[in-house]
Formats: C-alpha cells, sequence, structure tokens
C-alpha cells in the first residue's frame, strides 16, 4: 500500500535530519565547529590549557643545568683572573643563585666556560642534554662582542644560526626541557660604568674585551665609533636571542640583564668588568624573578 503524500514527506524530513546530525556530529569531532563543548584552537583544552598556548611552563623546576661563559663560571669574583662557579648566579652554593631559590641545588650541573663563544653553545647544549634537566639557563653573547676588533665580531646571521642549531639539537634529545635566555649585557654601560675606575682602566689594558675597553679614556671620532658598533652588534644579538627563542613554546627570553645599571659594588673589585658576588646574586634574583612568573 502507498503511504499517503503527507506521510511521505514526513518520513523524508526524518530521514533528512538523521543525515544532518550525523554530519554534524563527524564534523564537529574533526573539528569543524567552533562549539564551546570541545577543544579548539583558541579555546580550552580538557586540561583547561589552549593549544595555541603549547606546553604549560613549570614555574619550579626541580633541576638545572646553567650553559655560557665566564659570567655563569664566576670569574673574577672570588680570585683575580680565575673561575669560581661556587657563586655563579645560576648554580652556585655560596651564593642565594637560582639553583638555591629553586630548590633544586642538589640537581645542578654548570656547563659554562670561561671563553666560551655562541660557537661552543651546541657543545654544551649536548653534554647538558645527557642529564635530562628540567631547566637549562643560557647566558651567551658577551665575548662573540668582546674580541680584538669590531672585524672580529661573530656576524649576526652566524650567531643566529648558531643559535637556532644549539636549541634545535636539545629540544631533539630532550623535547620537555625549559630554557631560560639571558640577554647579553650592556658592554657599553658596564665601559661607562667602569672607567670611572683608575685602577679598572689599568686592568682593562690587560686585554679584557679590548673592542670596548681598549683606550678607554680615548674619546675621539675614532674610538667613539668603535664602541658604537659594538653597542649595535650587542643589540642585534639580543634581537636574535629573542626571536629563536620566541619561536619555542618552552623558551623564555629576559632583556633584564641588558637592561639593569651594574653599581660599582656589583663589578668585580679585580677587572670591573665581570660580575662581583654582589652581581651575581642580583643575576639570580632576575633570572628567578623571570622563570617563576605565571
Amino acid at each position: 500500500m502507498r503511504a499517503s503524500a503527507p506521510r511521505r514527506k514526513q518520513r523524508t524530513t526524518v530521514r533528512t535530519g538523521v543525515v544532518l546530525l550525523t554530519a554534524a556530529a563527524v564534523m564537529s569531532t574533526a573539528g569543524c565547529f567552533d562549539s564551546s563543548d570541545a577543544p579548539s584552537r583558541n579555546g580550552p583544552s580538557r586540561g583547561g590549557k589552549s593549544h595555541a598556548e603549547g606546553p604549560a611552563w613549570n614555574t619550579r623546576p626541580s633541576s638545572i643545568a646553567s650553559l655560557g661563559d665566564s659570567i655563569t663560571r664566576g670569574f673574577d669574583a672570588c680570585s683575580v683572573l680565575s673561575d669560581c662557579p661556587k657563586v655563579s648566579w645560576s648554580t652556585g652554593t655560596d651564593v642565594n643563585s637560582l639553583a638555591q631559590r629553586l630548590r633544586s641545588g642538589a640537581r645542578s650541573w654548570n656547563y659554562a666556560k670561561t671563553g666560551a663563544l655562541m660557537a661552543d653553545l651546541p657543545g654544551q647544549m649536548q653534554a647538558a642534554a645527557t642529564r635530562k634537566p628540567q631547566l637549562v639557563t643560557v647566558m651567551i653573547g658577551a665575548n662573540d662582542a668582546c674580541r680584538d676588533s669590531v672585524a672580529d665580531m661573530t656576524p649576526t646571521d652566524q650567531f643566529r644560526s648558531t643559535f637556532a642549531s644549539a636549541l634545535t639539537r636539545l629540544r631533539r634529545e630532550v623535547p620537555r626541557t625549559q630554557v631560560y635566555v639571558a640577554s647579553v649585557p650592556d658592554l657599553k654601560r658596564l665601559w661607562s660604568q667602569g672607567r670611572k675606575n683608575v685602577l679598572g682602566r689599568q686592568i682593562w689594558k690587560l686585554g679584557i674585551c679590548p673592542s670596548m675597553l681598549k683606550d678607554s679614556d680615548a674619546m675621539d671620532a675614532a674610538s667613539t665609533e668603535r664602541r658604537q658598533q659594538v653597542d649595535k652588534r650587542v643589540d642585534d644579538y639580543n634581537r636574535v636571542l629573542k626571536d629563536v627563542c620566541g619561536k619555542d613554546p618552552l623558551c623564555r627570553y629576559d632583556d633584564a640583564v641588558h637592561n639593569y645599571r651594574f653599581t660599582e659594588r656589583e663589578l668585580s673589585k679585580w677587572d670591573w668588568f665581570h660580575p662581583s658576588k654582589a652581581g651575581q646574586q642580583r643575576l639570580a634574583a632576575m633570572a628567578y624573578r623571570r622563570i617563576t612568573s605565571p
């Protein structure tokens, strides 16, 4: 028996509704609909975290590997022309270091090396990766600008490619390790502060950061231009650090070091350039503030 026209129309409407509901369910699962009950690119996931935010930052890492140069080795902070890692801002035990503040001193490693350039960072990253630390701190770049001459400074493009390669290497080995990147100190400001000390100016003649510090009293056009070029290169390096780090969801760049005005008390009494014990503690405080911020 044939169904009447109204009944056929009703059945067709029901079948159409089922098809549409099924399609809607599939498309919602695939993320085609921006439902408030389903994860989306902008909405919260089941874990309460946006997909756009990436992995959550741990403000209390329990292990630290420190990379970098003489600053992180505590050079000239305890005695003349020698490392003093026990007062390192990152892993030191005789100062209120970052490791001490985070209470991770029992699990911290210092792979920094006095004189290190950005070219040395990939090797330091590789060594750090073997420890599988929750946090890696990086403070490097001053030596790339502190060369015998302006012409010897590390080219910015090379600085960028090496840093990006080092970070990629770390990610390949330990994808969930967090990275804190400190800015390169303001070398020109350190020159301006340290040159006030007569003994400091004599020490600088031994060869400390000659591109910036040689002929520290000279104010002729050539000397001024030389310092300006070093200052600009440091700015370029910091832009690279910020840019490359900014592309990694588990990397935090900190411009506080470059912006900080170190006092004479916070500079080494042996070279008036590297941080003293007080300066190391100031660096630790800056890093702690950035790492533990929500």
